[in-house]
């Protein structure tokens, strides 16, 4: 007989306990043996073809092959891509995770990240910083001058760091994160400053150029989001730690690609259970409204699987301010996901409640019994490439899928006990 609660414990237990440590820089095409060989991309949430792209991820596709220099011209690159020439695979099927449209390409440098408790291994690309920038399909000259300027100088000062000392503690980073008014996936400020802290030095003592060092220091500290990317990592790290457990209901993944929805659960394999991604409810810039928003985007829900970004607002009342609501709804929503969560994180604590930890683990059965889905804080793409972030706001998955994995558990691990009520 399937113990349920047995299996949910040590999920947890293995996603609490993982250790991720950020020890690199490497090319992607180094990092991850798919992108190795032929025209091949990464992207973010679940699988997808060209056909049925948004226009953000579509335009980062077409960013990505003009940056290969496997076109010469959006309008080659396109006819590349939709033509079948290229290859795409999402991010969360080699140890990826990217935010937004989340396309890696092999020339590209990735943050290694190392979970040292249980030997997983994760990347990240590295983050653009605002405006307008390859993660929402932006392709112009000066986006990709930014790109190689990126994976290149950047990356190598930025790896040499790295390389100069320990790896970097990103489970106590993000702690110390949620102390100082993070929630870990809309807002980054703290975590990002800290980021630079403890890069600066070992960047200073490591760069032959002394004005390509500071540029990059300018780089990070001007650029609230730079330890996003690390820190999605990280929390693949600790969510992939969770996979793989027999018989256990324990969301495992959480992706966009701005089409479809996905997760994964822990006790299914590789399975991902999609509908179709809703648009975000939230806060515009000056200029835009819900009508330019693209259905919710990117990889970034991670956070929110290992128990940061959503599941933390009780930790980061300011992020009202970007995403809409009072203070009080950010611990509200807080409180509200310990409701679908099986355990407190013991690593990750919020002062405002006490240091209570975040609500980590979501089981599909509470989920659905519940019917409570996760809440997500995220950006908000506009519909077609190029233009950017039009806004922040809140989202939630659609129920249907909870649903369709809690099904398919059941048949698959009824089945196995000869029948009997889903749990």
């Amino acid at each position: 007989m399937i113990d349920v609660a047995a299996a949910n414990r040590d999920a947890v237990e293995r996603m609490i306990g993982a250790h991720p440590r950020l020890v690199g820089i490497r090319p992607a095409r180094e990092a991850i043996p798919f992108l190795a060989d032929r025209r091949r991309l990464l992207h973010a949430g679940p699988p997808i073809e060209w056909a049925r792209a948004s226009g953000p991820l579509r335009g980062a596709i077409v960013g990505a092959l003009l940056f290969e220099e496997w076109a010469a011209s959006a309008e080659e690159a396109e006819a590349l891509a939709s033509g079948g020439d290229v290859e795409l695979a999402p991010c969360h099927h080699h140890g990826a995770v990217g935010p937004m449209a989340g396309v890696v390409s092999p020339s590209m440098a990735l943050y290694v990240v190392e979970d040292a408790t249980h030997g997983g291994r994760a990347f990240s690309n590295l983050n653009e910083g605002y405006g307008k920038v390859l993660r929402y399909g932006a392709y112009a000259p000066d986006v990709l001058e930014r790109l190689r300027w990126i994976n290149g100088p950047f990356a190598a000062l930025v790896g040499a760091a790295l390389a100069a000392g320990e790896p970097l503690d990103l489970r106590a980073l993000v702690a110390e994160a949620l102390h100082m008014g993070d929630e870990g996936h809309n807002r980054n400020k703290a975590g990002s400053l800290l980021f630079t802290r403890l890069l600066a030095p070992r960047l200073a003592g490591t760069a032959d150029d002394r004005l390509e060092a500071a540029r990059a220091l300018a780089f990070l500290g001007d650029n609230a989001l730079s330890v996003l990317n690390p820190v999605m990592a990280a929390c693949k790290a600790m969510a992939d730690a969770a996979h793989g457990v027999e018989g256990s209901t324990l969301v495992t993944a959480m992706a966009r690609n701005g089409t479809d929805f996905g997760i994964r659960v822990s006790g299914l394999g590789e399975q991902w259970f999609t509908a179709a991604a809703l648009v975000p409810d939230g806060l515009y810039f000056p200029g835009f409204s819900a009508a330019d928003a693209n259905p919710d985007i990117g990889d970034s829900t991670i956070t929110e699987t290992a128990g940061i970004g959503g599941f933390a607002m009780a930790a980061a009342p300011a992020i009202v301010s970007f995403v809409g609501g009072e203070p009080a709804d950010a611990s509200r929503a807080t409180l509200e996901m310990y409701e679908i969560t099986v355990a407190e994180h013991r690593h990750f604590t919020i002062p405002a409640l006490g240091f209570r930890g975040t609500p980590t683990g979501i089981d599909l059965q509470k989920v659905v019994e519940l019917g409570l889905t996760p809440r997500i804080n995220t950006g908000i793409a506009h519909r077609e490439p190029g233009i950017g972030q039009v806004g922040a706001g809140l989202v939630r998955p659609p129920a249907e899928i909870f649903e369709a994995a809690l099904v398919a558990w059941a048949e698959r691990y009824l089945e196995e006990e000869g029948g009997g009520d889903p749990p």
